[in-house]
């Protein structure tokens, strides 16, 4: 593999063993590429169970100091920490297919792969279903229909996440007739890579004693990627049908450690869910057309060489 700390991250943890059938496939893919790559995963699979859809970035984000200082004397403190509400800002950039990267990277990218791959997921004798990875930062008020790419805006990744959580409803609304079904999760502040592009390692370290007490009021504070997973590998066991799409599975984390799970009602209607949802497929059938005519064009010069 080209990323061998990528499969290290994939292996099972330490002191738990892989059933002999488990295969972990590491693959990098782009516009260019992926047509291929979806054609041998239709090869070598006849159905698909369970898709998470978890990649995500949040480039160069900015801690809004001024929004911290005023919240942490305010009555909203804990709702803030749960959320980062107003307390980070992000760069964004434009893609090589023309795409803001967030919008694309965590949520047209997902799209793409669940629209490829649908002839594995929509099969009538057991249900499907897709897990995201969703966030308490999704706010309706960072999203924008006419600007969906949210090009225009300063958090990027808030409202990828919120375009997430339409993504879901829409695709639930549009798929369960067809035994589909799309589940979001929030697995809290959990220190990662992307919570240490927020903060440097040695700050979390520094800030940990406050934080622990802090999660006796705010239960949001998961900290560690085992405690983020709990919604996550929760809505694996569940029967798919049984879920409700309007409601977000929390990962949550008590002061004293214990982890369990919290319900949240998503802040949207179904009739932007969809309008949404028929974006994207006009914004689909766009970058098609474009990847078509420059696969073209490379075949023309380089049957001219």
């Amino acid at each position: 593999p080209d990323n061998p700390h990528l499969v290290s991250e994939l292996s099972p943890p330490s002191g738990m063993a892989a059933a002999e059938d488990d295969e972990f496939i590491c693959v990098a893919v782009d516009s260019a590429t992926c047509s291929r790559f979806f054609g041998s995963a239709k090869l070598k699979f006849q159905r698909l169970d369970r898709i998470y859809l978890n990649a995500g970035i949040m480039p160069n984000p900015q801690l809004n100091i001024k929004a911290l200082l005023f919240g942490l004397f305010s009555r909203k403190v804990i709702h803030m920490f749960s959320t980062a509400e107003g307390l980070l800002t992000q760069g964004d950039k434009i893609t090589a297919d023309g795409l803001q990267e967030v919008f694309e990277t965590n949520v047209f990218g997902h799209f793409i792969l669940i629209r490829e791959l649908e002839p594995l997921l929509c099969h009538s004798d057991n249900p499907s279903q897709l897990i995201w990875t969703s966030s308490r930062n999704a706010r309706k008020s960072n999203f924008s229909l006419e600007d969906f790419q949210h090009s225009k805006g300063k958090e990027p990744y808030s409202s990828s996440k919120y375009a997430t959580d339409l993504l879901s409803v829409a695709l639930n609304r549009n798929f369960n007739q067809q035994d589909l079904y799309s589940n979001v999760a929030c697995p809290g502040t959990a220190l990662t890579n992307l919570t240490y592009g927020i903060l440097p390692p040695f700050i979390w370290t520094l800030l940990m004693p406050a934080i622990l007490l802090l999660r006796f009021f705010a239960n949001a504070f998961t900290l560690t990627p085992y405690n983020g997973t709990e919604a996550l590998v929760w809505l694996f066991h569940q029967k798919p049908e049984s879920l409700k799409p309007l409601i977000k599975y929390l990962s949550a984390t008590t002061g004293f450690g214990r982890n369990y799970i919290m319900t949240q009602k998503m802040d949207l209607d179904e009739d932007t869910a969809e309008k949404f949802y028929q974006k994207l497929l006009e914004l689909e059938k766009h970058i098609r057309v474009t990847i078509q005519k420059t696969d073209n064009q490379a075949r023309l010069s380089g049957s001219c060489l």
